[in-house]
């Protein structure tokens, strides 16, 4: 039986840390899962690291539905929270709600938007009130990035960190059951996180959210194009890959693969036959 929400915020009032991490295919999403992550997130950063493009505004969602169907046969234990992509949910209602329901169909669990506008609030009303869970996203918010002028710290000062206090209020009092609050300093998620009652989820937002969220390519270190100072990086599988592949060039190179055991064989008459063949 998979994480339900009530229990995920459970954790809040336990002190329990709540663990979050990506997963954009069935084998990666299945181990993360038996290791027994919380919430697993499909989230828009396969764009980059798993799709290649620049930006994570630059995926859509036909792609985000393939990947969420993917993980989704993989999870057993975990929430499963997928993300709604850029203009997905930046619409009206009954379209945000459409869209919505596609990422509930493909297998997910809930949703996470990004954002706080005032109609970003009514439509994660509308969504909650029709049976539909939503994980906000405050602080650095990716799809802000042309607004925000780049990857910047967020919540640098007090005056910063209560104006995010108060977004994250009107996203609790909109029925948010969780918020992610990416890159603040770790004294303005403390502030945030002692006042409100749903869990934060930190991604470089320090030891006191109520849990962490990291990109799985981080944390297997398999994505090499940037490495944020918030990830911690506990293997390198892309020395792993960039080596096996050396070693099977090499061995199919030499004639040393694939050997006699890694092939089919025919038996001694068959074998024979073929050879008295004229």
């Amino acid at each position: 039986m998979r994480n339900s929400i009530q229990k995920i915020q459970n954790y809040k009032k336990e002190g329990k840390k709540i663990t979050v991490l990506t997963a954009y295919d069935y084998s990666t999403a299945k181990y993360i899962d038996q290791a027994g992550v919380d919430i697993v997130l499909v989230g828009d950063s396969l764009a980059q690291v798993a799709l290649g493009y620049d930006n994570t505004t630059d995926i859509g969602m036909d792609e985000m539905l393939v990947f969420t169907r993917a993980v989704s046969r993989a999870v057993e234990k975990a929430l499963l929270v997928a993300d709604m992509p850029f203009m997905s949910f930046q619409l009206d209602k009954i379209q945000t709600m459409k869209n919505a329901c596609e990422f509930i169909k493909a297998g997910a669990n809930a949703i996470k938007m990004e954002g706080c506008s005032d109609f970003v609030i009514d439509n994660i009303k509308h969504l909650v009130q029709n049976g539909v869970p939503v994980m906000g996203h405050l602080g650095f918010t990716p799809m802000s990035i042309n607004s925000i002028g780049g990857h910047k710290i967020q919540g640098k000062d007090a005056d910063r960190t209560i104006d995010l206090l108060k977004n994250a209020l009107r996203l609790q009092n909109a029925g948010c059951f969780a918020i992610v609050l990416e890159m603040l300093p770790l004294q303005s998620s403390q502030f945030i996180s002692q006042r409100l009652r749903i869990p934060t989820i930190g991604i470089g937002g320090g030891k006191f959210c109520d849990g962490q969220v990291l990109v799985s390519d981080d944390v297997l270190g398999k994505f090499d194009r940037y490495k944020p100072k918030f990830a911690r990086q506990y293997s390198s599988l892309k020395d792993i890959i960039f080596n096996v592949a050396k070693a099977f060039c090499s061995d199919v190179e030499a004639g040393t693969f694939p050997s006699v055991k890694e092939s089919f064989t025919l038996n001694n008459e068959e074998i024979e036959k073929l050879e008295n063949y004229r």
